[in-house]
């Protein structure tokens, strides 16, 4: 009896004991692991090396650091407390004496398993997980977590959702739309959560069954509206007023559909349109987009054969200085696209946009750019300088005009002027266009004009790149081939092919390419499409190969220069830096090195020092093609100087003339007197012509 009891104490005593000792050492692991300082990482931070550390106790998960700057930064977070028992609100899941917790945690790891769960326990309203998801902290793990849930949910059930069901929906999405939860966002390492939730919310909202009478489901940061529309109805519009946080005002959108567009519904239709308020800054903050949603997100499930609606969004910074873009979210790329929508009126309160809803398309918002494109000071620059640019370049062509005879008598100076002629020209040209371009381009855009304005403008700037690399083709014909010459109708042929073929080609192919599809102009302003179609390179690429052929020659001529002072005295090295310095003036504008400096605005577009410098140097380009190609031009000036002198001369000869004729007073002194005026003025014209004075 002694043997069995002790055997039985053996038996049932030292597993106890065991499960004694185990406990305590669990506890002092625990207390260790406690004692740790959460959100640090243990190990050297060496730049780009990584480190994970637990969750705070009472969560799940892990949370990632990246070293930058021999400082730790937490890039990633899983941290949760949801999980597939407390997301209930009774739990009848308890906890099994032998494999429990091996089934919490396949329920943990498996969202789907709640989604199972929830369908089982509540299948009717989904309202069995509201209160515990409403109080669950609005960490990146739990964010994780519900938009799983919402995302299973939207599969899962493929018919019957009622009024019921979105309200829960709702809710849920709610929680993690808050505007508090925005920064949690940018932690959660599946970068694409917030378009998985989007287009969750938008797939479940189109299983959404609406009877007689409309559904209005509004939230805090969701707002849901349905009802049926037929071609009976004079129009639809779905408005909504929302907060962007707790703090701000509310911010409007509307969403209209016009009678025309009511009259290709075939059968009395379902129309749902959901709005976001805070949605496009979780969107950028998860995808690290460098854009900034300056409006509603505005979502549309409508019958597939309406194609076209209008959205009014009211800005949330009502920046005048900014660019509006109109924009459509693609569901398959995961970004903004500017292709379904057009800006067809803004001002610094609200923009009205023109959008084609389709499946790739059905979520719609404005966006602001991050830098400020237009400022007063760059307009007035540019209206200011095209001003005294046009003015100075119809002087520049006056002057041609009248001392062309004079300054042409040989061959290689006949060729440049025709260059500088021709500079002035179609620079004129190009700056009248784009005056015609600006008014144009507005709220409401002529498109016909749009496209000839945009065509010409195209042409005339790429004709006039295309004279300044044909002048510099010229002056490297003179420096390099000295022996051999070209027949002078040849070199002028060659010069107005490069001048005015090229650019009709490049200006040509990009308007049959592009405008069919509607990628050649810009949704703003009568230019060349970027976005879409990239027509921009065809005028960004010939220029800046012009720049860099152009600045190759001016680099000869330095070099050219250079050598023919090695060995001079100081004196003369002194007129050869003067006479280099000359030249690089001259030829800058006339080369138009000055474009050149646009490549600083793309590198750095939010300096407003670079394009105030860029405005300025091209601007009044017209003005220093004036002073330095025509003005500093000793032959222009005295050719000009024996002209005017001449007007002069002529002019102090008839008033001679009258003179004489009204003291002689009678008829035959004067017919005697006339013959002798005229042949001092022959004989004053010879002697300017033969170059005496």
């Amino acid at each position: 009896m002694t043997h069995m009891l002790w055997l039985y104490c053996f038996v049932f005593l030292l597993p106890t004991e065991s499960c004694r000792m185990l406990c305590q050492v669990a506890n002092k692991s625990k207390e260790k692991i406690s004692a740790r300082p959460h959100g640090v990482c243990d190990g050297v931070c060496v730049d780009n090396s990584h480190c994970s550390q637990p969750c705070p106790p009472d969560t799940q998960g892990n949370t990632g650091f990246l070293c930058r700057q021999k400082k730790w930064h937490k890039i990633t977070e899983t941290c949760r407390t949801l999980n597939a028992f407390n997301i209930f609100e009774t739990n009848s899941y308890s906890v099994q004496p032998f494999g429990g917790n091996t089934i919490v945690k396949e329920y943990a790891r498996k969202s789907e398993t709640i989604t199972d769960m929830l369908m089982q326990k509540c299948p009717e309203d989904l309202s069995c997980v509201l209160r515990n998801i409403r109080q669950s902290p609005r960490i990146p793990g739990n964010i994780a977590v519900i938009v799983q849930l919402l995302h299973n949910i939207s599969t899962v059930l493929l018919t019957g959702v009622d009024e019921a069901k979105m309200q829960s929906y709702s809710i849920m999405a709610n929680h993690i739309l808050n505007s508090k939860s925005i920064s949690n966002w940018t932690f959660i390492p599946e970068r694409n959560s917030s378009c998985v939730l989007l287009h969750s919310v938008n797939s479940f909202a189109r299983k959404l069954f609406i009877n007689k009478y409309p559904i209005d489901i509004s939230d805090v940061f969701i707002h849901t509206t349905g009802t049926t529309i037929s071609r009976d109805n004079a129009g639809k519009n779905f408005t909504f007023s929302m907060r962007i946080n707790d703090m701000g005002s509310e911010v409007t959108g509307r969403v209209l559909i016009g009678r025309d567009e009511l009259q290709k519904v075939p059968a009395p239709s379902q129309a749902i349109s959901i709005a976001f308020p805070t949605l496009g800054a979780i969107l950028g903050a998860s995808l690290l987009e460098n854009v900034t949603v300056n409006g509603l997100v505005l979502s549309v499930i409508l019958p597939k054969e309406l194609k076209r609606i209008s959205l009014i969004f009211e800005k949330i910074s009502k920046s005048e200085e900014r660019r509006t873009q109109c924009v459509g979210w693609h569901s398959l790329e995961s970004r903004w696209d500017q292709k379904p929508c057009q800006i067809i009126q803004e001002n610094s309160q609200q923009a009205v946009c023109k959008c084609r809803p389709s499946k790739l398309f059905t979520s719609f918002s404005i966006l602001m750019s991050p830098h400020i494109l237009e400022s007063p000071i760059l307009i007035h620059i540019t209206y200011i300088g095209l001003g005294i640019s046009i003015c100075s370049l119809i002087l520049c062509l006056i002057i041609e005009a009248l001392v062309w005879g004079q300054v042409t008598k040989t061959e290689i100076s006949y060729l440049r002027h025709v260059c500088i002629t021709n500079i002035a020209a179609t620079l004129l040209m190009a700056d009248v266009w784009f005056i015609v371009a600006s008014y144009l381009s507005g709220p409401v855009t002529h498109h016909s004009g749009c496209v000839a304005a945009t065509f010409f403008v195209h042409f005339f700037y790429l004709s006039v790149f295309f004279w300044m690399l044909a002048k510099a083709l010229l002056i490297l014909y003179g420096i390099l081939i000295v022996f051999h010459t070209l027949p002078k109708s040849v070199l002028v042929a060659a010069l107005f092919s490069v001048g005015y073929g090229c650019p009709l080609l490049i200006a040509a192919v990009t308007v049959a390419a592009t405008e069919p599809s509607k990628g050649y102009l810009r949704p703003e302003a009568c230019w060349l499409n970027w976005d879409m179609t990239k027509a921009l390179l065809a005028f960004v690429v010939p220029a800046l190969a012009i720049v860099v052929v152009n600045l190759i020659t001016v680099t000869l001529v330095i070099v050219k220069t250079q050598r023919a002072t090695i060995g001079s005295s100081m004196f003369q090295e002194v007129r050869a830096i003067v006479r280099i310095s000359k030249n690089i003036a001259i030829l800058t504008p006339l080369l138009g090195l000055t474009w050149g400096f646009g490549i600083a605005t793309v590198t750095d577009d939010s300096n407003l020092a670079f394009h105030i410098i860029f405005s300025l140097l091209n601007a009044f380009q017209g003005f220093f093609i004036l002073v330095f190609g025509i003005i500093l031009d000793p032959k222009i000036r005295e050719a000009l100087k024996r002209r005017v002198t001449s007007a002069k001369w002529v002019s102090r000869i008839s008033e001679c003339g009258a003179l004489v004729y009204a003291t002689w007073g009678s008829s035959h002194r004067r017919v005697n007197a006339l013959p002798v005026l005229s042949n001092i003025s022959r004989k004053h014209e010879a002697v300017l012509d033969s170059g005496a004075l």
